[in-house]
């Protein structure tokens, strides 16, 4: 079943049991089922992420969090997931919100809080970070309707993304499993090619935004607009070729260390981004804003969604990481 035909039969998602609804319609017919990444197909995964930020990117948030849990599973070959499932994917850690965990037997117990859980409220499973006795992160699965577990209304005061119920969670002796070992969420190979995703759903999103412009354009051919096209066409085939090569470079070393080709591709599209948000709301005048209801809550939602860069901390590591490299390493 194509995904971008099956979307078209949701529409206008009020609130975040809507965006469950719509999730979980996707679950069951397999179309969360994407590509692993490394697994020879990755640009099919970037694609499909970006179909589903095109069409909203609210949903998209619960999409992308729910196959990067699927994902991380696999690679850490864990117990399959049960048939069903929809997973939330939560590894914020903000020095006000911990959860620790500790050994009860074959299970670990939970306590503390965690921020910002998009779609706590509507998924079965959450896949979390946690930290253990020895001071080590540790990812941890937990089943959401089991006592313990009270998904709260704070956190949570967006006007972008407000559906998406990105609010608090507090453990209070939950039970979960550890999935892989202490400090794997981050070592794993999946963990910067998954930061690569994230940026193809900003891609799709800005790429819906586009195409109102080209729209307009092939009404009104004016001057100015045609000249915010040419830009946004020219960013968005920039963004696209990135996209795309880091996807052929993943599925040729799966299991390199990603980091330097995430951050240098997030940065790319995160700047095309930004440029497409200028251009199309120049070349467009407030029309679109103030009777286009798509139109206004990507222009409201992505701006938040790309707030998943950390602008110049994630530059300054990039550099960091190129500063000490030999000379010519930009040449063709």
């Amino acid at each position: 079943m194509a995904l971008h035909g099956f979307l078209q039969g949701f529409q206008d998602y009020a609130d975040t049991q809507d965006l469950g609804k719509a999730l979980r319609a996707l679950q069951e017919v397999g179309l969360d089922q994407l590509p692993l990444p490394g697994s020879g197909d990755t640009l099919g995964r970037f694609s499909r992420l970006a179909q589903v930020a095109g069409h909203d990117l609210r949903l998209c948030k619960l999409f992308e969090g729910h196959t990067d849990a699927l994902a991380i599973i696999a690679e850490l070959d864990s117990p399959l997931p049960p048939l069903g499932s929809l997973w939330g994917m939560w590894a914020a850690e903000p020095p006000s919100a911990k959860v620790q965990v500790r050994r009860d037997g074959h299970r670990l117990r939970l306590d503390g809080r965690k921020a910002w859980c998009s779609g706590a409220a509507v998924v079965s499973h959450g896949l979390l970070t946690a930290w253990d006795e020895q001071g080590s992160q540790q990812l941890v699965a937990v089943q959401m309707d089991q006592p313990g577990i009270t998904v709260t209304n704070d956190g949570w005061n967006a006007v972008g993304m407000a559906a998406t119920g990105s609010v608090e969670v507090v453990f209070d002796g939950a039970h979960g499993i550890a999935v892989g070992g202490p400090g794997d969420y981050l070592s794993r190979p999946g963990f910067w090619q998954g930061g690569i995703g994230i940026a193809a759903c900003w891609y799709g999103a800005a790429q819906r935004l586009a195409e109102v412009l080209r729209d307009h354009c092939s009404k009104r051919p004016e001057p100015h607009a045609l000249a915010h096209l040419g830009a946004v066409d020219s960013a968005l085939n920039g963004a696209a070729c990135v996209l795309r090569a880091s996807a052929l470079q993943i599925d040729r070393e799966p299991k390199a260390d990603a980091r330097q080709l995430a951050q240098q591709v997030r940065a790319c599209i995160e700047d095309s981004v930004e440029q497409v948000m200028r251009h199309v709301g120049r070349a467009v005048g407030a029309g679109p804003y103030c009777k286009d209801p798509h139109f206004a809550q990507l222009m409201a939602d992505l701006p938040v969604y790309v707030r998943q860069s950390h602008a110049e901390r994630d530059l300054a590591g990039l550099g960091e990481l190129v500063a000490g490299d030999p000379t010519g390493r930009w040449q063709l």
